[in-house]
């Protein structure tokens, strides 16, 4: 946890009210998500329950599987929800554009592109679990599923790993959301709690939050006591009117609180990286809208030793991306930087627009900046750096002494003998410079998945469907 977070949750603590930590929002929130609380039964690792969905909170849409453990009554759950959430996400593969790409052919991009909205990590999670026990079942042969159910299956997995994927808006955990734009006065599991959470910040009584006859789990698992008590006895009674109507008292209330969060991070202007990382999104969408409509197989049960390096060296650029893009759009986040030395701010006291090193041919435009600063300065000279103020622009550490930081301008200033107007900060101006930079970082060098060696697997079996997936266990 960084010293400003924690100065917050300090505050909070005191004034029992959450503390913000963000000064703009950074994620993307859809005109039209589709809120999606999931749970699941008791001592199983992937057996639905109960879902409550819809992309009108006037008007959600419940899901009951009234004998759990009864396999036909839990794939039509399935391609009930399929049912749902499969025109919803297809919708908007519909209207595209095209892009046109340096170096590289065009493409077509949807417009926009579906949001999945959880309440909590646990639920993503389970997403995840629930696609996989669907993606690979067949419309037909002995196992056969209802129509939609595989595709279904598909679409979960994907949109799960892009929960999980920095700086992504495809599905978004509400409680993470919160817990990234606000600071409560309550501990990092305690933030789990979407009900506790949701009112530190809108004043509630957390007490109340904690309270399961007041507010239930937000899921995906149940209250122990409402299992015992109210759960077992109305799936005993055999009444699928008792069960739906026991777990409806259940989701209420979450479903309530998911939209409580989408308005308060609706409220919070957008980062300027905010639409960026949205295009990011719905590129990625339209790819796997493409990869399904050209009949490509279901996403492996596991990744082979390639694939995976690629996944984590994507997802750890993307990380990196990330924080820079946050720390640039929002002077709160920065300020982090600006407190353990990465970063400092402060006002130009001297500019040499016209500085240049070498002679002849080799000349470099590179103009000198002195930046006074109060902030304590942990970069060594040489330190290449970045402004929020300039994005673009490259400038070098040449000294640090007595709060007064001297730094080259690199780059960024255009291609003339003299600098663009505006390009070099002037006297006066207030700055702010750090060791973050968002340049673009290429792909790790890896091989082709057939040339994996022997010591990680070799290469990966080619997949062929067959009725061993569809025997596959839900837990």
């Amino acid at each position: 946890m960084s010293l400003l977070t924690s100065l917050a949750k300090l505050r909070a603590l005191r004034t029992e009210r959450a503390q913000p930590i963000a000064t703009v929002r950074h994620c993307h929130v859809s005109a039209r998500p589709m809120v999606f609380i999931p749970l699941k039964l008791a001592g199983e690792a992937a057996a639905p329950l109960a879902a409550m969905l819809g992309d009108d909170r006037e008007a959600p849409r419940l899901l009951v599987v009234t004998q759990p453990r009864n396999r036909d009554l839990r794939f039509a759950f399935a391609a009930e929800l399929a049912g749902l959430l499969l025109p919803y996400i297809e919708g908007f593969a519909a209207e595209s554009e095209t892009v046109e790409r340096k170096n590289a052919d065009p493409y077509e991009r949807a417009l926009d592109a579906p949001q999945l909205v959880l309440p909590n990590r646990a639920g993503a999670g389970f997403t995840a679990l629930l696609g996989r026990s669907t993606r690979f079942r067949s419309a037909d042969g002995p196992y056969a599923v209802p129509e939609g159910v595989p595709m279904l299956g598909r679409w979960l997995t994907y949109l799960a790993e892009r929960a999980a994927f920095p700086g992504s808006s495809l599905a978004l955990c509400a409680t993470e959301e919160l817990g990234r734009h606000w600071a409560s006065g309550q501990s990092a599991l305690e933030d789990a709690n979407l009900a506790s959470i949701s009112a530190w910040i809108t004043g509630g009584d957390p007490d109340d939050a904690e309270d399961p006859l007041i507010w239930p789990p937000a899921g995906p698992a149940t209250d122990p006591g409402f299992d015992a008590e109210v759960l077992a006895p109305a799936i005993e009674s055999g009444s699928p009117e008792r069960v739906t109507e026991a777990l409806r008292t259940q989701l209420e209330p979450t479903w309530r609180l998911v939209w409580q969060a989408l308005d308060l991070l609706r409220d919070l202007e957008p980062g300027a990286s905010v639409a960026q990382r949205w295009e990011h999104d719905r590129g990625s969408f339209s790819g796997m809208a493409q990869g399904v409509a050209e009949g490509s197989p279901p996403q492996a049960r596991r990744d082979g030793a390639v694939a995976a390096a690629a996944k984590l060296s994507r997802m750890e650029r993307a990380q990196a991306s990330y924080d820079v893009q946050r720390a640039y759009d929002d002077p709160l986040v920065m300020a982090e930087y600006r407190l353990s030395g990465e970063a400092f701010a402060g006002e130009v006291v001297s500019a040499d627009p016209e500085h240049s090193e070498g002679e002849g041919r080799s000349r470099k435009l590179r103009p000198l900046v002195v930046v006074k600063t109060d902030d304590q300065v942990r970069l060594a000279p040489g330190s290449t750096l970045g402004t929020p103020q300039r994005r673009g622009q490259g400038a070098e550490l040449v000294e640090a002494r007595d709060g007064l930081i001297t730094i080259k301008i690199t780059k960024g200033m255009g291609r003339g003998r003299t600098p663009t107007p505006g390009a070099v900060p002037e006297p006066g101006e207030r700055v702010c410079y750090s060791a973050l930079a968002d340049d673009f970082q290429g792909a790790a060098a890896l091989p082709e998945a057939e040339a994996t060696p022997w010591t990680h697997g070799g290469p990966p079996r080619q997949y062929l469907p067959d009725d061993d997936d569809a025997r596959e266990e839900w837990s």
